[in-house]
């Protein structure tokens, strides 16, 4: 009986020294726990959990000197049990024409949150997304994208809107497209 009950501190000291996901404030939410350092900025999805589509922008950096391929169909979320993947570009194009909305609106939003995470240290080159905004400017939509030392991956998450509520929970799961032991997540709780 008393070395169940030490195994039970023990269990419990692990778990409190284990780094899990912290809430920045302002929708943004990080967690450096895993091989891929993973923020996910939900301030958007907080303002438009009725959207047929929801977008989170997520922020990605490698932990110490690892060379990471991320693709789009490494990247799950979680909801209530069941993983849903991205939808393709040109599904997303067809069935929803917010696209342009969302970024207008997601540029005024403030990213205080995203700036108090390790990623701040990070550089991100814009040239990528996943789901880039058509435009006079705009680039080619992204099949992956690759993460080394300080130099992250900044992209926009789209997702079919599963039934969202303010207080719900959502995970995100990222891995290496290479090595599948190498992953990230990090749980966002919507307000």
């Amino acid at each position: 009986m008393k070395y169940f009950r030490y195994a039970c501190l023990l269990l419990v000291l692990c778990a409190v020294a284990t780094p899990q996901t912290k809430d920045l404030g302002m929708g943004a939410f990080t967690n450096e726990k895993g091989a891929i350092v993973l923020t996910i900025d939900a301030s958007l999805a907080d303002l438009k959990l009725d959207s047929p589509y929801v977008m989170f922008m997520a922020f990605m950096g490698a932990q110490k000197d690892q060379n990471i391929t991320i693709s789009r169909d490494d990247i799950v979320m979680v909801f209530n049990g069941q993983e849903y993947k991205m939808p393709t570009v040109s599904e997303l194009r067809q069935k929803y024409n917010g696209e342009v909305n969302d970024r207008d609106i997601y540029r005024r939003l403030g990213k205080e949150g995203v700036i108090a995470s390790s990623l701040r240290f990070y550089q991100f080159r814009e040239q990528y997304d996943f789901f880039p905004v058509l435009g006079p400017r705009s680039t080619v939509p992204g099949e992956e994208g690759s993460i080394n030392g300080y130099i992250g991956f900044k992209t926009r998450l789209y997702f079919k809107n599963p039934g969202f509520k303010k207080g719900d929970s959502v995970l995100f799961k990222v891995k290496d497209r290479k090595n599948p032991e190498l992953t990230g997540e990090c749980a966002v709780v919507l307000k």
